[in-house]
């Protein structure tokens, strides 16, 4: 007996790598591709802000290319995410949105979903496709870091839009390798226990995983 639990439990700790690595390996490759077209909105995603309120690197480097895909003309319409600051305010669309129009893009055309404050990419994801529906809208270029994408797009389709990823200009192969193992299973992680948060234990360690681990 105890030899087919020890088989079982071999068995599904492999099956659980074999599912991450899988996942890992759609992240970064995902990630390493640009796949933006002409869609009805740019969505740039909320990265942290600096204890000043000025944007981050990293909101920085999304809200450039944002705008470098609505002056391609691939969309009319940008769409600041939400994103939590060191106050953990919802202050990510409001930097994204003053970075945007400093970088010339028209107040009329740009809009920022920050209401109820956006604190996780599944947050972002509803109070975008709410705004997106509200206008007709339903598809979108999703902005972000590279190993941010396959999750957000996965969050964003599961709301009915129409996803195209472009990934900032990060160069994952300058990335620390352990840093990046590190990311990729960690977005690996979110997608397996944002499909399993129906279940009772999982939704509670979601929400603990949620204010901690993702955003």
């Amino acid at each position: 007996m105890l030899r087919i639990v020890g088989l079982l439990i071999l068995a599904l700790t492999l099956m659980a790598v074999l599912v991450v690595g899988v996942l890992s390996w759609q992240i970064n490759r995902l990630g390493s591709q640009d796949l933006a077209q002409p869609a009805d909105a740019i969505v740039i995603l909320g990265a942290r802000v600096n204890a000043d309120g000025s944007p981050s690197s990293d909101l920085l480097s999304r809200t450039f290319h944002g705008i470098d895909l609505y002056n391609a003309g691939l969309a009319p319409v940008v769409i600041c995410a939400g994103g939590a600051g060191g106050d953990r305010l919802s202050a990510g669309a409001v930097a994204c949105r003053y970075a945007a129009e400093e970088l010339g893009l028209p107040a009329d055309n740009a809009l920022f979903a920050q209401e109820g404050n956006a604190w996780t990419t599944a947050d972002e994801a509803a109070k975008v496709s709410s705004i997106m529906r509200a206008n007709g809208w339903r598809s979108a270029i999703l902005v972000s870091h590279p190993l941010h994408l396959f999750r957000a797009k996965w969050l964003f389709e599961r709301e009915g839009i129409e996803v195209y990823t472009s990934p900032t200009n990060t160069n994952l192969r300058r990335i620390f390798p352990p840093l990046r193992a590190w990311y990729s299973l960690r977005e690996a992680g979110g997608v397996l226990l944002t499909a399993a948060q129906d279940l009772p234990f999982v939704d509670r360690l979601l929400t603990w995983l949620s204010d901690r681990v993702y955003g």
